[in-house]
């Protein structure tokens, strides 16, 4: 089994970044896709991006498509989410999740605790 964590959340304004990372713990997970996906106040979760375990395959939701940047050092055990260019509806929980290299939530088996992140415009 493993463990996730994610951190790098907070406040910050509109234009402005944040660098979010998921480090896992429990096994390597060096062999899974990770996902990242968001989940805003009164709406359902939604993906944001996923890389392949041998980083050959990534993908993006379009409205992060030229802002984001996903990227991973199995080395470490983590996963990184690059936020540029933050906009206001950016703000939501952010969770990242092991599984099968996939937009869809249902086909990640483990996932993190979530980290805020906050955009004031």
């Amino acid at each position: 089994q493993v463990q996730l964590v994610e951190s790098g959340g907070g406040l910050v304004q509109a234009g402005g970044s944040l660098r979010l990372s998921c480090a896992a713990s429990g096994r390597t997970f060096s062999r899974d896709s990770v996902g990242w996906f968001r989940q805003a106040p009164g709406k359902e979760r939604e993906f944001v991006a996923a890389i392949s375990r041998s980083r050959g395959s990534i993908y993006y939701a379009d409205f992060v498509k030229g802002r984001f940047t996903i990227s991973r050092d199995n080395a470490k055990n983590t996963v990184y989410l690059q936020m540029n260019s933050l906009k206001s509806e950016d703000t939501a929980v952010y969770y990242c999740a092991t599984g099968a290299l996939s937009v869809y939530s249902n086909d990640y088996n483990y996932w993190g605790q979530g980290t805020q992140v906050t955009v004031s415009s």
